[in-house]
């Protein structure tokens, strides 16, 4: 045999070589590909409009004002004043809301509905279900009006119910809070375990923080009868 035949040999082993690496590195990334898990749909429609809910919760907390009875020596009737104080509780659930996306999510890695191990980081799998900041979001606000409601009325009113202060504190953020986790169960976006939990969990806290507020702010102007009070 000579030389060149070989040679040529050699080459052709080469290419077959190349050719065969070349198509099992097809077959291989044809297999992973079958492998991933579809791409899940989520509903934009549902998207935004709890992202209003949850937000719009949120505002109806930070602005009702707190509605008592004032006390006969002053001035008998139902007074309401805006505290700008309530920026204490309000902010501090939205910083949790913040860090609940921020951090939270990423450490428990809680899978968004259709999505696992094979497709997450790709679209609408970019980020994790637990904690729902939407429905903690609205909820904790919910909770928030209500340790307000409760303190206001039993505390600074002496067992008189405002119905004012039940809808604005209570009935409004309920309504939102629910739709709003309905919505995100609806639109796909999390199991309904990681909706409602996540609403449980804001809803407590909240209550927490409306309780410890309402009851260390006086629902009075400490320095006269302003309707704001600083």
């Amino acid at each position: 045999m000579s030389f060149k035949s070989v040679s040529g040999q050699g080459r052709l082993g080469r290419w077959v070589l190349a050719a065969a690496l070349g198509a099992a590195a097809s077959f291989m990334s044809l297999r992973e590909a079958s492998a991933q898990t579809p791409a899940p749909h989520r509903s934009g429609a549902w998207g935004d409009t709890t992202t209003v809910l949850a937000l719009s919760s949120f505002g109806v907390e930070l602005l009702m004002p707190r509605v008592f009875y004032s006390d006969p020596e002053v001035t008998v009737g139902w007074k309401a004043r805006w505290h700008l104080s309530v920026l204490a509780p309000s902010m501090t659930l939205a910083a949790t809301a913040l860090l609940n996306e921020r951090f939270l999510k990423p450490a428990l890695k809680g899978f968004r509905p259709g999505c696992d191990d094979t497709n997450q980081g790709f679209h609408n799998c970019e980020t994790y279900g637990m904690f729902s900041t939407h429905s903690f979001t609205a909820f904790s606000s919910f909770g928030q009006g209500l340790g307000v409601f409760l303190v206001d009325t039993v505390g600074w009113s002496h067992g008189r119910v405002n119905v004012g202060s039940l809808l604005g504190n209570v009935a409004v953020p309920g309504v939102l809070g629910v739709i709003t986790t309905v919505g995100r169960t609806a639109g796909n976006f999390e199991t309904g375990g990681q909706a409602w939990g996540s609403a449980g969990v804001g809803a407590l806290l909240g209550l927490g923080m409306g309780v410890l507020y309402a009851a260390t702010q006086r629902p009075e102007c400490g320095y006269g009868g302003d309707l704001i009070c600083w």
